[in-house]
């Protein structure tokens, strides 16, 4: 048996995550602590009571998506099998790199809110915005936003999610006209995200150049166990490596799919989605549905798991 974490991105924070999980365990009450701590303000207070329209900031969901995250897998650390390899969508690669102790938490909280913030940052400097693509094949969705760029303005593929869905990012003129491309190419559906910016673009550069600036003052670790980096769907196994990727990560394509497939190659045979939600287990049928998927979230996730 070969063992995968999956650790989600921001989308799937909600009032309310991780409260019942803090009441029920001292080990995901301190990792709630330890947050509020190192930021200096109560973002579990955030996380368990809201207001929403705060929440959903991207400041505060990219901090509040990992510290959930990661007091889920510090209440069942120890309780797992060895850990094959692991990864994270977009900013569930750093929740996974905690994990994996290539950085420590409360170092990892403070980068991933001021991520949060240098991207928002980026949005207000060239507003930007993302477009999911419903089926359409990913060499039909390049296609598409390689029209729209020439026609209107940037236009890139920014999540290769799984087959049949692809997310596509840049200037509103060229997403605009890319979702009206697609629907001529054949798509089923395109939706508009709410967003505030063009995330895994050329427009996240001033973001990623001043987060490149951060990590460099950061000691990272190699990982006890590989982190298949959103960048190009392979493993990590060194320090120096997963810093680089992550700052690349802000402004290419995340390839989840061929994330997924490739720990399917390497053996992976089960996994385990922690952090709130369900997208991961989700998207993960549609890429290899032969591989089982337990999404562990709240209290009642974890016990049914143990069960």
């Amino acid at each position: 048996m070969s063992l995968a974490l999956l650790f989600p991105g921001q989308g799937s924070q909600h009032v309310g995550m991780g409260r019942s999980l803090a009441a029920a365990y001292p080990e995901a009450a301190h990792v709630f602590e330890e947050a509020d701590d190192a930021l200096g303000f109560a973002i579990s207070e955030l996380a368990w009571q809201g207001p929403e329209e705060q929440l959903v900031l991207t400041k505060n969901a990219q901090p509040a998506m990992l510290v959930h995250s990661t007091a889920v897998y510090r209440v069942i650390q120890s309780r797992l099998d060895d850990v094959a390899m692991a990864a994270g969508h977009s900013l569930g690669e750093f929740s996974a790199h905690v994990a994996a102790g290539t950085l420590d938490f409360s170092t990892a909280v403070r980068t991933v809110r001021l991520r949060g913030e240098l991207m928002y940052a980026a949005g207000l400097e060239r507003p930007g915005t993302m477009a999911a693509v419903i089926g359409l094949d990913d060499g039909s969705v390049v296609s598409v936003c390689e029209r729209a760029e020439a026609e209107a303005g940037v236009c890139v593929p920014a999540n290769f999610n799984s087959k049949g869905q692809v997310v596509i990012s840049g200037d509103p003129t060229g997403v605009e006209r890319a979702m009206e491309l697609a629907m001529e190419a054949g798509a089923k559906r395109v939706v508009r995200l709410s967003v505030s910016g063009a995330f895994h673009s050329p427009l996240m550069a001033p973001a990623a150049a001043e987060f490149e600036a951060w990590l460099e003052t950061l000691p990272f670790n190699d990982p006890a166990f590989p982190v298949v980096a959103n960048v190009n769907a392979a493993p990590v196994s060194t320090g120096d490596a997963a810093k680089a990727l992550l700052v690349r990560q802000l402004t290419t394509p995340v390839r989840w799919a061929a994330s997924i497939v490739h720990m399917a190659e390497c053996g992976v045979d089960r996994s385990l989605e922690i952090g709130p939600g369900s997208v991961l287990r989700g998207l993960n049928r549609r890429i290899v549905r032969r591989i089982p998927c337990t999404s562990l979230g709240e209290p009642e996730d974890l016990e049914a798991w143990e069960s």
